[in-house]
């Protein structure tokens, strides 16, 4: 398989994170991308970014890179990085609002080649986010895609991720909620979280000024949420006593997922640049 378009390349920026808490049953899996941001020397800073509430209370966590060979990715060959202390070893944004946390990637680099492996990687640049230029010629609906693990499913023999698809359901260019986020209609499950959502237009695509021709890749965010409709109702056992009826309480997804925007994103690497730097 050849790695050479935008959409190729997402597929192995893309981690599938498994946590452990303090009980054994206590076993969550996520999504997280890794992303790039210039320091202070105008040298690529590249992060592992997740949300907070992915790694929160973990005591351990687990995920895996594809192996490197000859310049390309080794299909099927994992290494796998584990480590204690789990929740500890990310950078959470300051504001407890805003659900997105992040882990240099540079010291696993370096592990593994220490170990004498290297892992094949690759990352969201922060040039992809859209200026305001082009964030003003963004309609109100536009087709976007995300990628990631939903219900931790992915390809296990090839090691790669799930994408899917939907549409923007709030501007892109207003806060929602007056929060640094928008809302997708797509189906986004638990284990999506972290995924990051991307404008992917081949061939052509259209602005507020017509159609053009050529393509479009932007990144706009990363995923955090679902929104669940709770529904309440009873049961009736007709051999049990009329005061003894259960109460049954349902959720439903509506299909509607929590982004984030990619200047949540931004801030929270520079937060943790600014302490590497101090």
């Amino acid at each position: 398989m050849k790695i050479e378009t935008p959409a190729e390349k997402v597929l192995y920026c893309t981690l599938r994170i498994e946590t452990e808490g303090q009980e054994p049953d206590q076993v969550r899996a996520g999504t997280a991308f890794i992303f790039s941001l210039t320091d202070s020397e105008q040298e690529p800073f590249p992060c592992i970014i997740t949300n907070k509430h992915v790694v929160h209370g973990a005591q351990r966590g687990h995920f895996f890179f594809t192996v490197k060979k000859q310049g390309k990715p080794k299909m099927g060959k994992r290494i796998d990085i584990r480590m204690d202390n789990f929740e500890a070893q990310w950078y959470g944004h300051p504001d407890p609002d805003i659900d997105v946390a992040a882990m240099p990637l540079g010291p696993l680099v370096r592990e593994t080649q220490q170990a004498g492996t290297e892992i094949f990687w690759s990352y969201l640049d922060q040039k992809l986010i859209p200026t305001k230029d082009q964030l003003d010629e963004l309609d109100v609906i536009e087709e976007v895609m995300f990628v990631g693990y939903p219900n931790g499913i992915y390809d296990r023999a090839n090691l790669l991720p799930v994408f899917r698809r939907g549409i923007t359901a709030t501007p892109l260019q207003i806060d929602h909620d007056d929060k640094p986020v928008f809302l997708v209609d797509a189906s986004v499950f638990p284990g999506s979280s972290g995924s990051p959502v991307l404008i992917y237009n081949l061939g052509g695509y259209q602005t507020r000024k017509g159609l053009h021709a050529g393509g479009r890749f932007f990144f706009l965010g990363v995923i955090a949420s679902v929104v669940y409709r709770h529904e309440t109702g009873t049961l009736e056992f007709v051999s049990a006593p009329a005061n003894k009826v259960p109460v049954v309480r349902t959720k439903e997804m509506i299909d509607l997922g929590i982004v984030f925007k990619a200047s949540a994103v931004v801030e929270t690497v520079e937060g943790l640049l600014a302490i590497l730097e101090s």
